[in-house]
């Protein structure tokens, strides 16, 4: 098969875990000798950071999914450079990048799908013209996503799973954070962390609400709630309201996250929805064995009782529970902490994600030709 022509749209106006996959499966495919085309909007970091990369961009206007003028330069660059492949990586890519290829004629079309979250957006059911037609293939970043997407009346066969991947090469050389020197904490803490933006589906509250809990088996546990977002006055809000300042610490933004979580007992992620996540696979990485809810694509990384503990959403007791069981049982703990780098090293690398997506695209194109 000669060399793939492979055209990848981002929309995104700022920096997250979508954007981060999108880089890492373009260089994946630079290394691997496909030709590719990184389309995003002017200014913004997608484009900027392929390009510094050293991956070939360019900038295109697009203003929303109802832009005609956004189509119509998408239009004109497909029947330029010519695509096999169009991959849409948001959802404003996925209605501009499928109105486009309609426009032009060129390609064949896939979308990414990162998040558990229903498609329909409201009781009219729109979306489902959107999500029905137009595109040759979904590539779900879990089992979980495909599930939902298979309810709300996506075909199966239209839908392939290709599980989000993590550059484990990155962690070498990242240190035990020394919790004691920047917090104070007292030489026999237990440290618990949360790493996520905080948004209403990471759902950090029940964390808080487990802690009364835990404190009652573990008096010396400290939680560590790390990132940033516009719910987080809420959550601290609760955290006061149940005396806990002392115990739970916001830490904001931080850089040093491998460190911070390879200083950590146990990581938690309680989300009521969630794709995957790839903070719960850094931590996995990491070597700290994990509690997150049973949504999504959580329960593919945290393999209940083999690489890690899961518990029903929206439960903080039983959140308790399964933290306090990794606080308190040593050998439960090491188990999932070799079984979880284990199965990080199988199934959740940037190759074998490069690979996955590869793989799709390779059968949409042999099925053209």
């Amino acid at each position: 098969m000669s060399a793939l022509r492979v055209l990848h749209i981002n929309t995104e106006k700022t920096w997250r875990g979508g954007e981060q996959q999108a880089l890492y499966l373009a260089q994946g495919l630079a290394r691997r000798g496909v030709e590719q085309l990184c389309v995003g909007r002017p200014g913004r970091p997608f484009v900027e950071r392929c390009g510094a990369a050293g991956l070939d961009v360019e900038a295109v206007e697009m203003h929303g999914e109802g832009d005609v003028f956004g189509i119509a330069r998408l239009a004109r660059l497909f029947t330029r450079w010519r695509p096999e492949i169009i991959h849409m990586h948001t959802s404003h890519a996925h209605t501009l990048g499928v109105l486009a290829r309609a426009k032009s004629g060129v390609g064949r079309t896939v979308v990414s799908r990162r998040v558990d979250f229903t498609i329909y957006r409201n009781f009219l059911r729109l979306s489902w013209f959107k999500y029905r037609f137009g595109v040759d293939r979904y590539i779900a970043i879990s089992h979980g996503i495909k599930r939902q997407m298979v309810t709300d009346g996506i075909p199966a066969d239209r839908i392939e799973v290709v599980h989000s991947g993590i550059d484990v090469a990155r962690f070498d050389g990242a240190i035990v954070h020394d919790y004691k020197a920047e917090f104070g904490l007292p030489d026999d803490a237990r440290v618990i962390g949360d790493v996520a933006a905080f948004g209403w589906h990471k759902a950090q509250e029940f964390l808080v609400r487990a802690m009364p809990r835990i404190l009652e088996r573990v008096p010396s546990a400290h939680v560590f709630l790390i990132g940033d977002g516009d719910l987080r006055p809420k959550i601290e809000a609760e955290v006061r309201a149940l005396g806990l300042q002392e115990r739970i610490l916001f830490t904001g933004f931080r850089t040093d996250v491998p460190s911070l979580i390879r200083g950590m007992d146990c990581f938690v992620m309680c989300s009521v929805l969630e794709g995957l996540c790839t903070s719960l696979l850094d931590a996995l990485a990491l070597g700290c064995p994990a509690v997150g809810s049973a949504v999504g694509g959580i329960p593919e990384a945290l393999v209940n009782g083999e690489t890690g503990l899961t518990v029903p959403p929206r439960d903080p007791d039983a959140l308790a529970d399964a933290v306090i069981r990794v606080l308190t049982e040593p050998e439960l703990a090491a188990r999932l902490r070799d079984a979880g780098r284990r199965h990080v090293d199988a199934g959740f690398t940037v190759n074998t994600m490069v690979e996955g997506n590869l793989e799709v695209y390779r059968g949409l194109v042999e099925a053209s030709r």
